[in-house]
């Protein structure tokens, strides 16, 4: 028989039969919520989860803004035994409409924010938090009056490590997003294997998070893993910016920051980086896209807070692969996180040797059991506790991973595949260059590499400067035969480079 776990029951009501109900769980805005409190919240809200009709096994629908009601939703549907989904807080009806429609939630919780695409999307059974009782509609009931109004005790579903309990997006930068379908035991092992044996997160850590919490990534760093350990999680509703990140790094003193390397580019760039104390912080991770490793030199010289850069994925729950605190290799992406088995394959699954590209063959605990409605490319990606990653890798001789982007990104010039990134690492060297994108255009038949740059503001580089540092850093076949100066890239909700719409938007 599988081991029992509920979610809820561990990472909050164990403090507080424990006696620690009283530390500090959450910050938001200037309150600090206790383990008791928020317990107590997550215990009113699943109270009213279940009067909304949701029941063990049913999905439940994040769309809400970050702070503390956002956290004991979450809870609340684990506690009860429903599966939890999150969306991105400003997206458009059309996508509100694709995500009720897949997940057929039973529920979904909104906001002020989200409550206007959500009704044009036409959402039903709502449960809305900061929009007044009397502007609500058929349909649609206020959530802090309900959660007022309910108790405080709850009993926990008795769920198993084997039930699911999760459904993390993919990012949707390559199509519409798929939910990889993950039971209870895949945070568990996760919190076990990176949170306790990667990151060493203990109980006096303070996490601060860029992306918000709908991205499972930050979710877990803010608002799951620091309360295995009792520590404190920063949670914040505003978007993010450099300046806000700078502000809550002030006000905080957060010891983690949980970064992507767009955000640290931007705070780099910041015409005030130079005068910012971080020295409360032991450490940074990196995630999401790739960092380059000018930026993470470019990091170094500005900040010297100490990189901790990793890969995961929706797919396999969290990081996989990673650098150590203390051990961080520029470029490369470190070692398999403990319990965590990699292969870098060819076309037929046959492993290569060190230095050689293909895709990645994972091997863990917390591989999803497949993408919702998906048979097809389930059966493609999954194999037990086994993922073929799309992206391609190399190990070095030390054993160290490195990332070369994603096998359909590759661009064949003159007959020889180049990836991108390489291009892009070496653009971002150029002191007037602080973001930039490579994909290939077709033009009479053959692959043209195009360059979309972000030059510094008030900088004057052309085109052929670009290029011309290119040449001199890169074979020849590798320099781009565009460059094109925009304002910013596309990006994901999840920060990502939306590669797609950077297509489109060339074609």
């Amino acid at each position: 028989m599988s081991e029992p776990v509920n979610l809820a029951t561990y990472f909050l009501d164990r403090h507080v039969a424990e006696g620690r109900g009283a530390r500090t769980a959450l910050y938001t805005g200037e309150r600090a919520i206790s383990y008791a409190e928020l317990a107590k919240l997550t215990n009113r809200v699943g109270h009213v989860l279940r009067d909304a009709g949701v029941r063990s096994g049913q999905r439940v629908l994040l769309a809400l803004g970050d702070g503390e009601e956002f956290v004991a939703s979450w809870y609340a549907a684990q506690k009860i035994g429903a599966v939890t989904a999150e969306v991105y807080p400003f997206l458009q009806p059309k996508d509100y409409a694709y995500y009720l429609g897949y997940t057929e939630a039973v529920a979904v919780l909104a906001d002020a924010v989200t409550l206007p695409a959500l009704r044009a999307a036409g959402a039903r059974n709502l449960l809305v938090t900061d929009v007044p009782a009397d502007e609500l509609r058929p349909g649609e009931r206020p959530l802090r009056t309900l959660a007022a109004e309910a108790p405080d005790e709850l009993d926990a579903a008795p769920t198993t490590r084997d039930d699911i309990g999760i459904w993390k997006f993919t990012t949707g930068s390559t199509g519409s997003p798929k939910a990889c379908v993950h039971p209870l035991r895949s945070p568990m092992e996760s919190f076990e294997r990176y949170a306790l044996g990667v990151l060493g997160l203990r109980a006096d850590d303070r996490i601060l998070a860029v992306p918000k919490l709908f991205f499972g990534y930050a979710r877990d760093l803010v608002a799951l893993f620091p309360f295995g350990v009792g520590a404190a999680g920063i949670a914040f509703p505003e978007r993010t910016t450099a300046d806000l990140i700078f502000e809550l790094i002030a006000r905080h003193r957060p010891s983690v920051l949980v970064n992507v390397p767009t955000m640290m580019s931007a705070m780099i760039a910041h015409p005030a980086a130079a005068r910012q104390d971080l020295s409360c912080l032991r450490l940074t991770t990196s995630a999401g896209e790739a960092l380059p490793p000018e930026l993470h030199r470019r990091w170094d010289a500005t900040f010297g807070v100490p990189v901790v850069d990793g890969i995961g994925s929706s797919e396999a729950y969290h990081i996989y692969l990673s650098n150590r605190p203390g051990e961080a290799r520029h470029g490369s992406l470190g070692r398999e996180v403990p319990g965590y088995t990699a292969q870098v394959v060819d076309e037929s699954g046959k492993p290569l040797p060190d230095g050689e590209i293909g895709p990645l063959r994972i091997t863990g605990p917390t591989i999803a059991l497949e993408y919702h409605g998906d048979a097809e490319k389930s059966a493609r990606t999954f194999d037990g506790d086994t993922l073929t990653s799309g992206d391609l890798f190399s190990r070095d001789a030390s054993g160290f991973y490195h990332h070369h982007g994603r096998a359909d990104d590759l661009l064949k010039v003159g007959g020889v595949f180049v990836a991108p990134g390489e291009i892009e690492d070496c653009l971002l060297g150029h002191p007037d260059v602080v973001d930039c994108a490579v994909f290939g255009r077709p033009v009479d038949g053959l692959v043209v590499s195009r360059a979309c740059v972000v030059a510094r503001p008030g900088a004057r580089v052309t085109e052929r400067e670009i290029q011309d540092f290119a040449r001199a850093r890169l074979a020849r076949h590798k320099y781009p035969r565009e460059v094109v100066f925009v304002t910013e890239l596309p990006r994901t909700a999840n920060g990502k480079l939306d590669r797609r719409a950077l297509r489109t938007a060339a074609s």
